[in-house]
């Protein structure tokens, strides 16, 4: 070794766990369990991720999934490797999972007292699958709220984003990569396949505070309500001592435009639209871990009028318009909305 290079040190995945379950009140080995199980299950989806175009796993099934949407096959395998490590893990009593038009409630005879809830995103951005574009799976945790043992409820999964206790998502790309929070921060791990383990790669994570990427699917321009529309002539016009116009960058997978976001500095935006004035993307399963993510790396996340972790779910499937990252560019978005638009976004 080179005498003025000293070795860095290494933390894996488990043991940053067990540094940081000292520093959380609720904190408990089931919880530490909860994240091994998810690590296990997106190993799994990266395997079979790695070699999509070896085997009979890309393409869509034939089948819709609850939200209306073409199911990829392998939207399936990953759903049954996030279901199946869970159960068997044994600290989750009930789960919600976008694939399912209903909550699963865990029995599991080694553990009747699990007191855990989680909501999944499975496989988030599936419909670029065919074309080798990244993907992700979105989680977010939550203690359960309702008495006894056994089996959790809808009840139990219909909690207000600031009720999470863990949010987070792993992107499958060049690398694979989880990055999550527990309230204390944010921080990624880099997966190494040579050994298996999730080191620690992006410690305490920050949004960078100059906004100049905007990541929003314009086809869909003319349905854009007017706010939208008139920030957008904003950040496309050339002002002298001015970072406009800015670039546009947009995937089409939510964890893959969000990942590049939060470490290059950016605003993601889906808006409602005339024609959907609640928007797309699904509150429990999308909005709300992102939205943790986004505030505890400095950023803000909104609907357009309300923080999206203070809106009260009633639907398990709930949609909202987004919008996530700088402080600054969220907050100039909302004027644009308040000044441009008469009908309110619901």
């Amino acid at each position: 070794m080179h005498p003025n290079i000293s070795p860095r040190k290494v933390v894996t995945l488990e043991q940053f766990i067990i540094e940081r379950e000292q520093q959380l009140p609720f904190a408990t080995g089931e919880f530490s369990q909860i994240i091994r199980d998810l690590g296990l299950a997106a190993k799994m989806v990266n395997r079979e991720v790695n070699k999509a175009g070896l085997v009979d796993i890309l393409g869509f099934t034939g089948e819709e999934n609850v939200q209306g949407e073409k199911v990829q096959k392998l939207d399936i395998f990953a759903n049954l490797q996030f279901l199946q490590a869970l159960r068997i893990g044994g600290q989750v009593c009930v789960i919600g999972s976008e694939e399912n038009e209903e909550v699963i409630p865990v029995e599991n005879s080694q553990n009747s007292e699990a007191k855990y809830v989680v909501l999944l995103d499975p496989l988030d951005g599936s419909s670029n699958i065919d074309v080798n574009v990244s993907i992700g799976t979105i989680f977010s945790i939550y203690r359960r709220i309702t008495k006894g043992n056994g089996p959790g409820t809808e009840q139990d999964c219909l909690q207000k984003g600031t009720e999470q206790v863990c949010a987070g998502y792993f992107i499958y790309g060049s690398s694979t990569m989880l990055v999550y929070t527990t309230g204390n921060g944010v921080n990624g791990f880099t997966l190494d396949p040579s050994i298996g383990e999730f080191l620690l790669s992006h410690r305490d994570i920050k949004i960078p505070a100059t906004c100049n990427i905007y990541s929003l699917n314009e086809g869909n321009y003319r349905k854009f309500y007017p706010g939208i529309k008139e920030y957008l002539r904003h950040i496309k016009g050339k002002y002298e001592n001015s970072v406009r116009p800015y670039s546009t960058r947009y995937i089409g997978s939510l964890v893959a435009d969000f990942h590049r976001n939060l470490l290059r500095g950016g605003v993601f935006i889906y808006p409602a639209f005339t024609d959907r004035p609640k928007g797309k993307l699904r509150l429990m399963y999308e909005a709300n871990p992102m939205a943790f993510l986004t505030e505890q790396a400095g950023g803000m996340a909104t609907n357009g009028e309300e923080r999206i972790m203070d809106l009260q779910p009633t639907q398990l499937h709930q949609r909202t318009p987004l919008y996530l990252g700088n402080v600054s560019e969220v907050t100039l978005i909302h004027e644009y909305l308040r000044k441009y638009d008469l009908k309110k976004i619901n």
